[in-house]
């Protein structure tokens, strides 16, 4: 039953994914409306080991104000609803070669010359070709050789605005963007997610992505040339099912 009802979830989905690309034969893909990500049934409220409160202290007579940066307003981002752009900028490298090299050679011999006079019978009981003097001869030879070599060079730079939709007990900041772009009948999808620190936060009121915990980028996109480049759902079934 599980396995009926895993197959028919795929099927849904594809069927659910056929319909929609039909439905924009003719036409670019429709964007998303834009909305609060608090609402995305997918999303969870974050949670992280937090310290333990402790009071400011009151000064009354002091024109500073505890956690301030400034004796004027902030106009960084504090507070859950607030703007604050992410600055995304990664250029990973990696380059990786193995080599192994293996071989193995193996031979087994076996015979029966002389028990207690038994052996004469041996050719009367499996046939006149059987020799009691060597009744297993085998060997074997294996030799495998491996290579592996991996390069990537990938760049990502982007710059969106990303919205407050946290502020943990100690004061840091959960930050969630999301952006669409459409050209022609391609539909670029961009998003962002992780937790700040208002310190990290500059003066223009931007934060880079390696001062962001927990952070998950997503780059990617839908449209005709998408589809052009991924393979069909039969195909990408067959490679996780077939194993050769």
């Amino acid at each position: 039953m599980k396995r009926h009802a895993a197959i028919l979830a795929v099927l849904a989905l594809s069927g659910c994914n056929t319909f929609q690309k039909l439905s924009e034969i003719g036409r670019p893909p429709a964007m998303t409306a834009s909305a609060d990500p608090t609402l995305d049934p997918k999303w969870r409220p974050v949670t992280m080991p937090m310290p333990h409160v402790e009071a400011a202290p009151r000064e009354p007579a002091s024109l500073w104000r505890t956690g301030s940066r400034a004796f004027f307003k902030d106009q960084r981002a504090a507070q859950v609803g607030d703007i604050v752009t992410i600055l995304v900028n990664t250029a990973d490298t990696a380059d990786v070669e193995n080599a192994s090299v293996e071989s193995r050679t193996g031979t087994e011999s076996m015979g029966l010359p002389n028990l207690l006079g038994l052996e004469a019978a041996l050719p009367k009981l499996l046939g006149k070709a059987v020799s009691p003097s060597a009744l297993v001869n085998a060997n074997s030879s294996n030799a495998s050789n491996g290579t592996g070599t991996i390069k990537r060079n990938e760049t990502v730079v982007l710059r969106l605005a990303g919205v407050v939709t946290q502020v943990l007990p100690n004061g840091n900041l959960v930050v969630a963007a999301r952006q669409e772009m459409r050209v022609n009948s391609e539909l670029r999808e961009l998003q962002v997610s992780g937790v700040i620190r208002p310190q990290d936060i500059a003066s223009d009121n931007t934060v880079p992505h390696d001062r962001m915990a927990e952070a998950r980028i997503s780059y990617g996109g839908r449209g005709q040339l998408t589809d052009i480049q991924t393979p069909r759902y039969g195909q990408q079934a067959l490679d996780v099912l077939l194993p050769f």
